[in-house]
């Protein structure tokens, strides 16, 4: 009996954390390199079909979803079976129509390149 309420709290524990993780990841890291704003998004897990991302000028939304492995007896599952993250950018996007921002998603790790509204290089003599 009390190995079974073992096994239920677990797998309780085990359901909660994940719907945790899933509010909160996908890591995510930001840079500017050179006239484009790059956005790395930890993704392991996922088929890169599963994942759809959004732009406007002052947001990025990522979203996936991936199916549990039924063949597998879980005993602790935290990795997230879905992901529903809007991003708010630091600066503002291009996201005219002619501009196109890039994306790969490759090891795992989704990177989307996007084009900073209004900057320029400075030339110096």
């Amino acid at each position: 009996m009390i190995e079974n309420l073992a096994r239920q709290l677990g797998k309780e524990i085990s359901h909660k954390s994940r719907e945790v993780y899933e509010v909160i990841l996908p890591p995510i890291d930001m840079y500017v390199d050179g006239k484009d704003l790059v956005v790395e998004a930890d993704l392991p897990g996922f088929k890169k079909e599963s994942i759809n991302t959004s732009i406007t000028e002052t947001t990025l939304s990522i979203t996936a979803k991936r199916e549990k492995d039924q063949t597998v007896t879980y005993y602790w599952e935290q990795r997230p079976l879905r992901v529903n993250r809007t991003i708010i950018l630091p600066v503002k996007v291009d996201v005219k129509e002619g501009v196109e921002p890039s994306g790969k998603y490759e090891n795992g790790v989704l990177t989307i390149r996007l084009p900073i509204m209004g900057i320029r290089s400075v030339k110096i003599e």
